[in-house]
């Protein structure tokens, strides 16, 4: 089959692409780079089974062009990060509520099956931990910059739904949770590459708040193959679920164990979220994931604990510094 991915060179993506490319898949990768980075799929250039196309998500013709030549959607073009979300408020909004709605109308044209990647930060300032797919979506007020990337998120969810109940396009929205492992970069405020990153130079780790918020992470190649195996599941149309680790841990006790895994001389400096994001933003306490839903429905189970993530993020920190320095 041809796949088309959205957001191909970003961090999922390009991992994504790799497993369906082992499964004898060929890809066709679109992304604009404005986050994505082509080291990301410089190992698949030249590979007979991926192409990439350099365009914008909101380029209509680009867009119909490669869903029209693919068998199945993945649509990963998002804004990402929060530091991106309160930095750069209109672009966040813009590219995530327009571009889904031209994937979704050029899937809707050619009926092709179509996997939306939302997010846990739709279900806001919920105090109901775990979160279920079936739960109220409580956000923060609309001068809080941090909830337009919730709000137009859930838009997304709500689109894609419209297009199944209307037209039954062929559409399965995910909610992921806290995706971490190689090739992340913490440039827009990702915790745990962020954390590796200034262990490995011994530099203070910076914790935003008092650290006591709790996080639940999950090793990319577990959240990519729930997504491959909802994708190929026909009980999941018009249907959301949670992708993730039920794994929780503090970003205090976090930063305390990556100091560990590296051997670091680092020390850890607690940060006011108001230093870093600003005096209007609100974090949320817990973010823990239901996971049944997606364990009955596609025997979904992660592999990867979070000492299996961390140490990963630092064997590719530590091979990409050495490049790096081979090459200085």
């Amino acid at each position: 089959m041809k796949i088309l991915i959205t957001g191909g060179a970003g961090f999922i993506g390009s991992h994504l692409a790799d497993a369906l490319i082992t499964q004898g898949h060929s890809v066709l990768a679109m992304d604009d780079f404005s986050t994505g980075k082509h080291e990301n799929i410089a190992h698949l250039e030249g590979h007979p089974l991926f192409s990439i196309v350099g365009a914008d998500i909101a380029d209509e013709s680009i867009v119909r062009e490669c869903v029209a030549a693919a068998d199945r959607v993945y649509h990963l073009a998002s804004a990402v990060g929060v530091r991106l979300v309160v930095e750069q408020p209109v672009r966040t909004i813009e590219t995530i509520v327009h571009g889904t709605s031209v994937v979704l109308k050029a899937c809707s044209r050619y009926r092709k099956p179509v996997l939306i990647t939302s997010t846990s930060e739709v279900y806001g300032k919920s105090g109901k931990v775990p979160f279920s797919e079936d739960d109220d979506l409580v956000i923060g007020p609309s001068h809080r910059r941090r909830w337009g990337y919730a709000c137009s998120k859930a838009l997304d969810e709500f689109l894609a739904m419209a297009y199944w109940h209307h037209s039954h396009v062929p559409v399965v929205i995910t909610r992921l949770f806290n995706t971490v492992g190689p090739r992340q970069t913490g440039q827009y405020g990702m915790v745990l590459p962020r954390f590796v990153q200034q262990a490995l130079k011994d530099e203070p780790l910076t914790v935003y708040g008092d650290g006591s918020q709790t996080r639940c992470f999950c090793h990319v190649k577990d959240v990519v193959d729930g997504l491959m195996k909802l994708m190929e599941l026909p009980a999941a149309r018009g249907q959301v679920f949670n992708i993730g680790n039920r794994e929780e841990v503090s970003i205090r006790e976090l930063a305390e164990r990556v100091i560990r895994a590296t051997g670091s001389r680092s020390t850890i400096k607690l940060v006011p979220f108001e230093d870093a994001y600003g005096p209007d933003f609100e974090d949320m306490q817990r973010r823990v994931p239901d996971l049944s839903k997606i364990e009955r429905a596609a025997g979904y189970r992660p592999k990867y604990s979070l000492e299996d993530i961390i140490s990963d993020i630092v064997e590719y920190y530590v091979r990409k510094r050495d490049r790096e320095a081979s090459i200085r």
